[in-house]
């Protein structure tokens, strides 16, 4: 006779425990106080509302993957063709994410070595430019690589490379500090030019993009977002690109698992539209920190010269994770996970809207819900550690035209996908709005020594951080992190 499925459940978690109990055994011989801070962020991350829109919880087989002796593992090149020796079980784990990525997102290609999503972006980036530039410069000269050119004939490829035009969206619109903005590599590579949202509604006019594709006339129109809580159409995004000759490049970061999990789909899925995209594997994918960069046959095999034209040895353990974290987001369980963090993202802009609070675009049809805290009298900076206070875990973001800037801005961003792994619903998430529209309006910004309103410094009214602890405490208990796991 077999197990019952609830046996078989409270076995895994047993040995999941017994896993990381003798895990920390382990470290706690070497170097107890790493041991010790790794207990308590089980227990922080435990005890508080994560409402963090690029943070989740990885599956116990992800996090577990990454703590192997592929770590160990040099493994420089691509898959089949290594610069170092004995390689042959990367290439199986890299092989694996790569397939797993591919069928997953319906893309001709992929690419599984990126550490981060701004290492995907820099790959994707060089990538473009070393199939729209390069290339042709190799071509022109008749060799087949830069090394071959001339110092004269390289000097004039170095300017080509180096004069580029990228556009995307603006940072206080929702875009990403690696869409072109020069405290960022991207802003120092590229000519960089920013479209935003309409001034009214905040929401994206693509007739706008186009006007502004045809006057700049860049080679790379960049698509996609970090604080934009509203869904892209890419299809007339490719129809822009390509009537400038501009290279559509998406970065799906934040909604992978969305795209992943088929909420979104036609238009709305970046794969069939995009010449390249990236994406981190964490956030929505629910997989661990690292990157992917998809796309067409065209553009392959720049993309494969990843490492070592901008990467470093790829982090073989984290690739061997995101083979598991693929594989787990190819099942039906994903899916479903996916529609709820789109749904619950919804329950907690009306739960917002209901209590009188006011949205970035009025709501939300993604996982990501925007709010202008200056309805409240406080500043991006001052909400966000009130919040934080009060165990409320969330950061501050830009708003469009923000008065406050990019340092203390004039919003606070929500994201529903790690609450909605722990199982939080519809009731569970408007009650969260009701409590943090309570801490909110419990908070007065201090004056400073000159009279006027401090934008950092606040004052929260007595009974406020016990409460709110307190009403987290019973949401949080009804849905435990991890259920199950029990460390000694």
């Amino acid at each position: 006779m077999t197990d019952s499925p609830s046996s078989q459940s409270a076995d895994l978690a047993r040995r999941t425990s017994e896993a990381y109990d003798a895990a920390l055994e382990v470290i706690a011989a070497v170097e107890p106080r790493v041991a010790e801070a790794t207990r308590a962020e089980l227990a922080d991350q435990r005890a508080s509302l994560k409402l963090i829109a690029s943070e989740n919880y990885a599956s116990p087989a992800v996090l577990l993957t990454m703590g192997t002796w592929f770590s160990d593992k040099y493994a420089e090149g691509t898959i089949g063709h290594r610069f170092y020796a004995g390689c042959q079980n990367v290439d199986t784990v890299e092989a694996l994410a790569a397939e797993h990525a591919r069928e997953l997102f319906g893309a001709e290609y992929a690419y599984a070595q990126p550490h981060s999503g701004i290492d995907a972006n820099l790959v994707a980036f060089w990538s473009i430019l070393a199939h729209r530039v390069e290339s042709p410069a190799l071509e022109k000269h008749a060799v087949k690589n830069v090394n071959e050119l001339t110092e004269a004939d390289w000097e004039e490829l170095r300017h080509d490379l180096g004069n580029q035009r990228m556009l995307g969206m603006s940072l206080d619109a929702g875009g990403h500090l690696t869409h072109g903005f020069r405290p960022n590599i991207s802003g120092k590579m590229f000519h960089q030019r920013s479209y935003g949202t309409d001034p009214e509604t905040g929401l994206l006019d693509y007739d706008r993009v186009r006007e502004a594709a045809r006057e700049f006339r860049p080679l790379i129109l960049v698509a996609g977002y970090s604080a934009y809580p509203r869904r892209i159409d890419f299809a007339k995004m490719r129809e822009i690109a390509d009537e400038v000759d501009a290279t559509l490049m998406v970065d799906m970061a934040h909604f992978a698992g969305l795209v992943a999990g088929k909420v979104f789909t036609g238009n709305e899925d970046p794969v069939p539209h995009a010449h390249v995209v990236t994406t981190t594997t964490h956030k929505s994918l629910r997989g661990p920190r690292g990157g992917l960069v998809l796309a067409t046959e065209e553009f392959a095999p720049s993309v494969d010269r990843g490492c070592p034209m901008v990467l470093g040895g790829p982090l073989s353990h984290v690739m061997a994770a995101k083979a598991v974290a693929l594989a787990e987001a190819r099942q039906q369980s994903f899916r479903d996970y996916a529609q709820r963090i789109a749904d619950n993202a919804k329950s907690l802009a009306d739960g917002f809207l209901s209590r009188g609070a006011k949205l970035v675009t009025g709501g939300t049809d993604n996982h990501i819900v925007l709010l202008d805290v200056t309805s409240f009298g406080l500043t991006g900076r001052q909400a966000e550690s009130a919040l934080l206070d009060a165990g409320v875990v969330t950061n501050r973001n830009s708003v469009p035209s923000d008065p406050n800037g990019a340092w203390y801005t004039s919003g606070i961003r929500f994201g529903t996908p790690a609450l909605t792994t722990r199982g939080f619903g519809h009731d569970e998430f408007d009650r969260v709005a009701e409590l943090v529209v309570d801490v909110l309006s419990s908070t007065t910004p201090k004056t400073t020594s000159a009279g006027a309103p401090s934008k950092a410094t606040y004052t929260l009214e007595d009974g406020v951080v016990e409460r709110t602890r307190a009403a987290s405490a019973e949401l949080l208990d009804k849905h435990p992190l991890y259920p199950g796991l029990e460390l000694t």
